[in-house]
């Protein structure tokens, strides 16, 4: 069965929780502190991997847990990190947190490999808690918590043409003649039950074309069977619409041409606007002495500056010229593919919860405030700080969080340092 999507919830590894213990050994009296760190949690990673083209592997298993971090252990050994876990997934899959329909990653171009929860930063064990004043610490760091969310997959196929068009008017008879693809043809709707893909070539270049199954009125709402692939149509560049010229089942071809783009545009606006060309098949089905339906195709849509191309899929007739028009559209499109940006940031959620945290300034100097809390530790945990976007997100939580206006009311003046956990920042407006 052809999977192009998948429910499933990822999980990133726990911090491993700093220890608590004291160095004890013969002839020493009363030993510091040495108790060491715990490891990292392990980071939940997408990758592409090229031999996939379903999302099948996720069918029956829907939950995916990196390992969390080791505590850490006596005489300032450091627990060992949680390992990785590394799903992978066909080119063009997409991850959706599931309850805000955003995105946050795409799969596709460059982005081969993506790591979408990391792990929670292991404590500090309580040999870094050591001053003049406290040489005894009990206190050691918690580890980081693990993020845990429910994401939905998708695969949007990536090819650079998509077959368009009404049940039965010969798009896998299309796609079997220009193309080493089998898809499973027959005389009744619906015969295709899956995206079918096919390399194309020409005398002026090769391209990837996708057969998708057939569309009816109410796909973009949800009905019949083409609303389940319109998916799939996203990433491509040019449309073909096929119609029926020879009505051989009644359907007006013009007719049928303005059904199915209002269903593309219902669910995806930008998609009438691609550059399409119209593909009159059946030619051979043509009865002598009718109506000329390409002449009536050609006076509606060629004014409009879309091509009309009477073809034959069965016999070829007029497969070629068509083939070599599309290449042209083609390459006068730009070469990039959609991709879809990311709009989910899993950081965010500790932005969100609603944890406590506190500010004090140092009796023993009035320019350093000290802020604290599990709301503090979970965003340190998270980000990486020596990035410009860790940086940026880092602003963003001290903003949001509320904690520069706590920090304004306790006095604080430009120049003077916040200090959060093991890390100083000079304060300035």
């Amino acid at each position: 069965m052809f999977a192009d999507r998948a429910r499933i919830i990822i999980r990133s590894g726990k911090g491993g929780d700093g220890h608590v213990s004291f160095r004890r050994e013969k002839y020493v009296a009363s030993g510091g502190p040495d108790g060491g760190d715990g490891g990292k949690g392990g980071d939940v990673i997408f990758e592409v991997d090229r031999g996939l083209n379903t999302l099948g592997e996720y069918r029956h298993k829907h939950k995916f847990k990196a390992q969390d971090g080791e505590e850490g252990g006596k005489r300032r050994c450091h627990g060992s990190d949680g390992q990785d876990i590394v799903l992978k997934v066909p080119e063009g899959t997409v991850v959706i947190e599931a309850a805000s329909g955003k995105v946050i990653a795409d799969m596709s171009g460059e982005n081969r490999r993506q790591v979408v929860l990391k792990g929670g930063r292991g404590g500090k064990g309580n040999m870094h808690y050591a001053t003049p004043t406290m040489q005894v610490p009990k206190y050691a760091q918690p580890g980081q918590a693990a993020i845990e969310l429910e994401v939905r997959l998708e695969l949007k196929l990536i090819a650079d043409v998509g077959l368009v068009g009404f049940p039965n008017v010969g798009k896998s008879t299309f796609l079997a003649r220009v193309t080493n693809a089998q898809p499973k043809i027959a005389n009744y709707h619906f015969t295709t039950l899956i995206p079918n893909l096919g390399v194309v070539d020409t005398e002026n270049g090769g391209f990837i074309i996708a057969d998708i199954p057939g569309l009816i009125e109410g796909a973009s709402e949800g009905a019949g069977l083409g609303h389940e692939f319109l998916r799939h149509i996203e990433r491509t560049r040019v449309l073909i619409h096929i119609v029926d010229a020879a009505s051989t089942e009644g359907r007006d071809p013009i007719e049928d041409y303005y059904k199915i783009n209002s269903e593309l545009a219902a669910y995806n606006e930008s998609l009438p606007e691609r550059p399409c060309v119209i593909a009159a098949n059946k030619t051979d089905c043509i009865l002598p002495g009718d109506e000329d339906p390409i002449k009536r195709l050609k006076d509606e849509f060629e004014p409009k500056g879309i091509r009309v191309f009477p073809i034959s899929a069965v016999t070829g007739e007029g497969v070629r010229e068509l083939l070599l028009y599309v290449k042209t559209l083609l390459d006068a499109c730009p070469k990039e593919s959609t991709l879809f940006e990311q709009e989910f940031f899993p950081e965010d959620i500790l932005i969100s919860d609603n944890l406590p945290f506190t500010v004090q300034q140092l009796p023993e100097d009035p320019h350093i405030f000290v802020v604290e809390g599990p709301k503090i530790e979970r965003m340190l945990g998270y980000t990486n700080l020596d990035s410009e976007k860790g940086f940026a997100f880092f602003q963003k939580f001290l903003k949001e969080g509320g904690i520069l206006e706590e920090l304004e009311k306790a006095g604080i003046q430009e120049g003077d340092t916040v200090r959060m956990y093991g890390f100083d920042f000079d304060y300035y407006k």
